[in-house]
């Protein structure tokens, strides 16, 4: 059974920085894309920045040039580095993973995570 899990999510004041990690277990296949998306109390749930396995990226228009996602060396593994932190960006945060959709960064995930809370407030 694959299994993605979140952790690095907190609270932390305006301007501050987070990493969030996902580590997937359960298969020995990569995924050709994983990322990380967002819901926000009473808002959809959103795509926030999507990497492929060729390493190409994806933002969303509110993160961009703040946000940095990566895959790590072990199979699976993706961080995003959260810098300048704003109160809009408040919301649980998961991660997914799917083996198809080739580079189409909007293809819907195969599996999520449970989700990590990133909470902004001074």
């Amino acid at each position: 059974q694959v299994k993605l899990v979140e952790s690095g999510g907190g609270s932390v004041q305006p301007g501050g920085s987070l990493r969030l990690s996902c580590v997937a277990s359960g298969t020995i296949f990569s995924f050709n894309g994983m990322g990380w998306y967002r819901q926000a109390p009473g808002k959809q749930r959103e795509l926030v920045a999507s990497i492929d396995r060729g390493g190409n990226t994806y933002y969303g228009d509110s993160v961009k040039g703040r946000f940095t996602i990566s895959r790590g060396n072990a199979k699976n593994a993706v961080y995003l580095q959260i810098n300048s932190l704003k109160p809009e960006d408040t919301a649980v945060y998961y991660c997914t993973g799917r083996f198809g959709g080739g580079t189409q960064h909007y293809a819907p995930p195969d599996y999520w995570g449970q989700g990590t809370q990133v909470t902004v407030s001074s």
